[in-house]
């Protein structure tokens, strides 16, 4: 069964991976990959020693061990990754509050402490005596699960300058299974200085210790040198009776991992409906800049957040150098820091960078004097943004590929908010639902 996985990202190289594994012959496995090399969203670059993840901080940690084990073995075994203890806070004004917010009220000044637990209480005490289920839109869910205080000193602001847009725009949808839902019995102990923890399922995790996140993809794909095409972006897919031309190359199967909102300048006869829906998608981008610091430690933080507008544009702050001892030289440390835009808008202005190391120095994270050098890299496509059309826009791509027999995969290509072990895993089960299909001949 000839097929050819289109992208390859985290998704397209498991995926080849399974098939190959799984009995299907490699010479039948093709993957087109636009870039000179492979990764896609968990590509790492390296500048003079300093290495740092291009499309955001990334971290390995699974609830599926066997998806996890899978990954390191990939990419070197246990003895090639770094096991980190979590240690994430928000800068709030000038401290440090625990993370998530809620179960850190008790290191606010005493009058925003007291609002936000004020708020959560109310908005709980509400939910408990009408039973309410949860708004459709952001904004006001914000609201209703955290209350007042918490929404205006740190859910509002945060979450605007990540979105790009009014919360209003979007769906509560997304937060679904990806929130946790802190007990107030912990939030009143957080508020009186009894330490809860919270999203626990990320306090341990995993990072290279060499080449940064990217290793695991050049884990995966050191094993499929014979079946990548780099540098071949892909033009064209049309419809060969039951299968596929790719560029004109004809394959039983097809797998797309590339964005949706791209096929329909690439796939010949998308009803216009469709194509409109595809398009519509909504998806923010990213920009995010490497800060290689003179500078000997860092604190023992993971990564920090930065509501407030003083902060400058950056909404996450990934203390790089302190995931892996080889992430920067001897002696010398590094920050990650992210900025995100709307992927359909221009990019950030030119002054950008400047804006970001004022609002750090601002933050009291670093001295001007500390900074060697600045680096940064675009990735156009990395958040899914869930505004209000996007199910069914969604519903009307997924429906259409599904008739004519075009699989999607991946985050941008079924648009869905996975993280690498997530992409791993629907790799593995598109694998054996494929592996089945060539079986049956």
């Amino acid at each position: 069964m000839k097929t050819a996985i289109l992208g390859a990202g985290v998704s397209g190289l498991a995926l080849a991976r399974f098939l190959v594994e799984g009995g299907l012959a490699s010479s039948d496995v093709h993957l087109f990959e636009a870039a000179p090399s492979a990764g896609g969203l968990c590509a790492s670059k390296t500048v003079d020693g300093f290495t740092y993840d291009v499309a955001g901080g990334h971290i390995l940690f699974s609830k599926d061990a066997e998806a996890m084990a899978w990954m390191k073995a990939n990419a070197g075994g246990e003895a090639a990754f770094v096991r980190r203890d979590r240690n994430t806070k928000i800068r709030f004004e000038d401290r440090w509050v625990h993370y998530p917010f809620e179960n850190g009220l008790g290191d606010l000044p005493p009058r925003a402490n007291y609002e936000c637990l004020a708020g959560y209480v109310q908005a709980w005490h509400e939910r408990q005596v009408s039973g309410s289920a949860a708004p459709r839109d952001f904004a006001t869910w914000i609201r209703w699960r955290f209350g007042d205080g918490i929404a205006e000193h740190f859910m509002d602001p945060y979450n605007e300058k990540i979105w790009k847009r009014p919360l209003s725009e979007i769906s509560s949808d997304w937060v679904a299974g990806r929130v946790p839902d802190a007990p107030v019995a912990d939030v009143l102990k957080a508020a009186v200085g009894l330490r809860t923890e919270g999203y626990t399922h990320q306090a341990i995790f995993y990072y290279p210790r060499h080449g940064g996140f990217q290793a695991i993809t050049d884990g995966l794909a050191a094993q499929l040198a014979g079946n990548l095409r780099l540098s071949t972006p892909v033009t064209s897919l049309q419809r060969a009776g039951d299968g596929w031309k790719v560029n004109g190359e004809a394959f039983d199967r097809v797998v797309s991992t590339l964005p949706l909102t791209d096929l329909p300048a690439l796939v010949e006869g998308v009803p216009s409906g469709v194509a409109e829906a595809m398009r519509g998608l909504a998806f923010n981008s990213i920009l995010c800049f490497l800060v290689a610091l003179d500078r000997a430690e860092h604190p023992d933080l993971s990564w920090i957040y930065l509501p407030h507008p003083s902060q400058g544009p950056a909404n996450r702050v990934t203390y790089m150098s302190n995931y892996s001892p080889n992430n920067a030289p001897a002696g010398r440390t590094s920050f990650l820091c992210e900025v995100t835009y709307d992927g359909r808008g221009a990019k950030p202005a030119a002054d950008t960078e400047e804006q970001v190391l004022r609002g750090l120095e601002h933050a009291g994270l670093l001295r001007r004097e500390e900074v060697l050098f600045t680096d940064a890299v675009h990735s156009r496509h990395a958040y899914v943004v869930f505004d209000h059309a996007y199910a069914e826009r969604r519903a009307a791509a997924l429906g259409w590929l599904a008739e004519v027999g075009l699989t999607p995969l991946g985050r941008f290509g079924r648009f869905e908010y996975d993280n690498s072990d997530a992409c791993v895993i629907k790799a593995r089960a598109l694998a054996a639902e494929l592996l089945a299909e060539a079986a049956r001949g």
